[in-house]
Parts: structure tokens; sequence; C-alpha cells
């Protein structure tokens, strides 16, 4: 879907620069070949899905014109190619180069967009390496900083919030496994890391709850109290608010039984010393 998706941008969006029908461009052998005659030639091929074609005569255009508004678009479209191929370490150089040397292209935002598209694309699971995560999430606020009007602006918002979300993912997971090797401080600090830098993510009811059973464990109760009533006051409906609930509950029946049992002991110690 996202392949289809990006594909569609890069061929309704990418660039108007031939007003009439490709149909209509017919380049009759012994004429000079321009650079949107070229250009309508090379997209006939990458909408057929034939990229060597169509990457061999961008190419050609951008041998033959370089300074032309096609001849640096067919770098981006060369570059597009590379993704649509899987290609994404060679996409991203490609990208990076154009970035770098046509800073002020009017479509340099797409270069921006498919660069973090990149990375985005190769985030396959949150307990893998978060190296794409992190560079998704920089590229896509490089369009949104830099190209705020931009029409990419708004799916990149949207990227980064399920990047924050698979970056929470992780970090859960790594505080879960340290949880049950019962390093508490190891597991406090990821699940911080949730609550403080990841907010606004699904798995910050979950990281206060387990913050909540750590200081239980400990025999934190102050502690486990105010994250609790964190808890009831953000999500008040919210499964983990119940758990904190039962589980301080707990607390209170043990110290109201101890309570009761220190009350009934005081009263036979008072009556012996009676006698």
């Amino acid at each position: 879907m996202i392949k289809a998706t990006v594909f569609l941008i890069s061929l309704t969006i990418i660039l108007p620069i031939i007003s009439c029908s490709e149909k209509e461009i017919i380049i009759e052998e012994g004429l000079t070949e321009t650079p949107e005659q070229l250009y309508v030639i090379a997209k006939l091929d990458l909408d057929a899905e034939l990229y060597e074609e169509a990457k061999l005569k961008f190419e050609n255009i951008n041998f033959k014109f370089p300074l032309s508004n096609e001849g640096i678009q067919s770098l981006i479209m060369i570059a597009f190619i590379e993704y649509v191929q899987l290609n994404y370490d060679e996409a991203i150089y490609k990208f990076d180069r154009i970035i770098k040397k046509y800073p002020s292209h009017k479509n340099i935002d797409y270069a921006y967009y498919m660069r973090a598209m990149c990375y985005f694309e190769q985030i396959k699971h949150e307990a893998l390496d978060g190296k794409n995560n992190q560079e998704a999430m920089e590229n896509f606020n490089q369009i949104i900083n830099r190209f705020p009007e931009s029409k990419y602006a708004r799916d990149s918002q949207q990227k980064i919030i399920f990047v924050k979300e698979n970056i929470a993912a992780k970090h859960m997971d790594i505080a879960l496994f340290y949880l049950n090797q019962k390093k508490y401080l190891a597991a406090l600090n990821r699940y911080n890391i949730v609550i403080n830098e990841y907010s606004q993510s699904k798995f910050t009811p979950e990281a206060l709850y387990r913050e909540v059973e750590i200081y239980y464990t400990l025999g934190m109760m102050d502690d486990a109290k105010k994250t609790a009533a964190v808890i009831g006051y953000n999500y008040p409906k919210s499964k983990w608010y119940k758990y904190s609930y039962r589980l301080l509950k707990k607390t209170d029946n043990k110290n109201n039984k101890k309570s009761l049992l220190n009350k009934i002991s005081n009263f036979l110690t008072n009556d012996d010393k009676k006698e």
C-alpha cells in the first residue's frame, strides 16, 4: 500500500512539465530531441514499470541536459527507481547528493520525503535495531521544519506518530526483559523514557502501571501511590488504573489486618500487665 501510494505521488504530482498529451508527442527522425520530449519517453517506460529502460533514459537526459529542469528531475526519478527496486542504501545516497547539489530545486521537498521513506520502509519490528526508527523520524521532521506548506508535510506528521509508537514499543520490550530479570532500576529507566519522551504513546498508561508494580515490589509505597494517582488522573478508565487500584488495595488490606492484630496484641498485653 505504501509503495502504491508513493508511486502514484511520483507520477501524478512530481513534475507537470509537459502541457500537451504524451500520446501527441512524436519525435520524428532527424529532428532535435528536447529534454521535455526525452523526459516524456522515459516516463512512459516508468509508467510501464520498465525500470531499467527508464533509468537509462533518465541518465541520458541528465547527461545531455544537466542544467535543465528535466535533467535535475531525471536524477530524482533515478533515485526513485532505486527506491522502487528496494535498493534503499543506493536511493538514500542518490537523494543525499540531489539535496546537497540542488537545495533550491522546486521539487526538493520530494527528495527529502523519499529519503525519509527509504528509512521508514526498513522499519520491520520494534525489537530490531532502532537506527531506521531514528533516521526516519529525523528526516520526516526535516520536511515539517523546512517545508511546512509542502504537500508531504501532513503525511510526514502521520509517519512520525507511527515511528514514535514503534520506538516506545521497543523500550517497553527492553523494560519487560529487565523486569523479568528483576533488574528493577534498569526497567524503571526504560519506562521513564516512554513516559517522559513518548507521553502521547499508547504505551504510557502501561509504563506507569509497571512502575507502580516495581515500587510495590521494592516496598516504596509512597511512590507507588503517587504513580497510581497519575494514572487515575490521566487515564481513569484505563485497565492499567484498575490494576493499580487492585494492587494497592492488597497493601491496604494487609495494613488493616496488621493494625487489627497490633490492637489485639496491645489489648492482651495491657490485660496481662493489669493482672
